[in-house]
């Protein structure tokens, strides 16, 4: 049997189905207007160096298609005296020729070229680079340039469209686009620094794009596309940019100086679990838990102490301890700013003149001749360590844990063999008779914070007794 619908009723449907579709194709973002308005401030970095250096802008050979390998391939010259070259992405920042790109894509360069979208190439100065923040300024002899401008990144949100434009492979003015998948990223470096919140996005990234600019819908560069987590060697849709507060900071600097300085509080720290959360007094876990402390450093000085907990650093929340870096490199040295923090259970407020960013030295402890033997009560025996061991770390006492039984209270608590405690609650521990006392002192049921000292850097854990 065949329906037959009304004249009329085709004719709503047909306004329906193109009310649908309008508000569809409104809904979605104008690419095309960023790409024409904006494209032209984005630039090729070709980078030569010597056969011994390491580009680290040029993509391995098993990292490019077989179709576009010839790209790569460099002729006229026996292998041995060749150049190697590298290859990445940067965007003009001013119109008298200031150009920013990533630290790797010009590590170790004999010479920069930069070549922009009309096909004019420029020799490029390297103006200074932060390695810490993977960002290098350069400078061409050029003006009136398209110039892009760094956005306010505190804006950006998750969820929100993001578009980036390089050379993957070589490829010149490549779009790609994606969403913000995250904020505040922490990639630790090999030297354990953790500056930089960046930005994670499922913009295709690929080699080649890096130091490339990931705008937002009003065509402001959001952040500098810098890693790429990867197994082939290609996109996987996880890629990290360095947001653009971060880079502003870094282009100040080096213009003023060629060199970037951080600020620096001079402690050690750690996350705030949950039995941390409690025994210090805080409703819920978070902040960053000051292990360890800088003797003459800027938090020292403040009268910031070895368990405080910072929860606010200059207006700005302390969701986990790996946000503090963020905010406290951002802080020009010489500057004083307010620190919230628990202590004692209480909130307190402490102004904090930040300093410059130095390195500090770790030490491990050795363990002296066994004394008196207790901890039953947890689960562990300690013991004195040695005079030399106190003096080389700089502390007047504790004890080293000598062993763990399973399933034990410090078992589950996670203290380990060689462990040295310095700390239980308030009590400090100078020596094995003030462990004992500390320990028999503790109320069953109680979650108490324990502080101690592991292969040279200091932490606290909390410690729950049962009822």
């Amino acid at each position: 049997m065949t329906t037959k619908l009304p004249l009329c009723g085709l004719l709503f449907l047909s306004v329906v189905f193109w009310i649908t579709q309008a508000a569809a194709a409104t809904s979605l973002p104008d690419f095309q207007k960023i790409v024409r308005q904006h494209s032209s401030a984005v630039v090729k970095i070709i980078v030569q160096q010597s056969a011994s250096q390491n580009s680290m802008g040029q993509p391995r050979q098993d990292q490019i298609p077989e179709e576009l390998r010839r790209f790569f391939e460099f002729r006229g010259a026996p292998p041995s005296e060749r150049q190697r070259m590298g290859m990445g992405s940067g965007f003009i920042i001013s119109d008298d020729g200031y150009i920013l790109t990533n630290n790797h894509v010009v590590d170790g360069a004999d010479s920069v070229v930069v070549r922009m979208s009309d096909l004019r190439e420029f020799d490029a100065e390297v103006v200074g680079t932060d390695p810490r923040s993977d960002l290098a300024l350069l400078r061409v002899d050029a003006t009136d340039l398209p110039m892009l401008t760094l956005a306010d990144d505190d804006d950006l949100e998750v969820g929100e469209w993001v578009l980036a434009i390089g050379s993957p492979f070589g490829l010149d003015y490549s779009v790609t686009a994606g969403i913000v998948s995250a904020k505040g990223r922490s990639l630790p470096t090999e030297k354990n620094e953790n500056y930089v919140p960046f930005i994670q996005t499922d913009v295709a990234i690929n080699p080649g794009n890096s130091g490339g600019p990931l705008f937002n819908l009003n065509g402001e560069v959001v952040g500098v596309n810098s890693q790429i987590f990867t197994r082939s060697g290609g996109s996987i849709g996880l890629s990290f940019a360095i947001p653009s507060a971060v880079a502003s900071n870094v282009v100040q600097q080096l213009k003023q100086s060629g060199r970037v300085t951080r600020g620096w509080l001079g402690v050690t720290i750690q996350d705030v679990d949950k039995n941390l959360a409690e025994s210090f007094g805080l409703k819920r876990a978070g902040g960053a838990l000051i292990a360890d402390i800088s003797n003459n450093g800027p938090a020292a000085k403040a009268g910031l102490r070895s368990g405080d907990i910072i929860v606010k650093f200059d207006g700005k929340n302390i969701p986990a301890s790996a946000d503090l870096p963020h905010v406290v490199g951002l802080v020009a040295p010489g500057s004083t700013v307010e620190v919230e923090l628990m202590r004692n259970k209480k909130l307190q407020t402490i102004d904090v003149e930040v300093g410059g960013l130095e390195s500090d030295d770790s030490y491990t402890l050795a363990a002296g001749d066994s004394e008196d033997e207790r901890g039953g009560r947890l689960g562990m025996e300690v013991e004195s360590i040695s005079a030399e061991s106190l003096e080389h770390f700089g502390i007047s006492g504790g004890v080293v844990v000598r062993s763990v039984e399973p399933d034990s209270i410090a078992a589950e608590s996670g203290i380990r063999v060689g462990d040295v405690i310095t700390l239980i609650d308030t009590s400090p521990i100078q020596s094995v008779a003030a462990f004992e006392r500390a320990v028999d002192s503790l109320k069953d049921g109680s979650s108490v914070p324990l502080r101690l000292i592991r292969q040279g850097s200091s932490l606290f854990i909390g410690l729950k007794l049962p009822d």
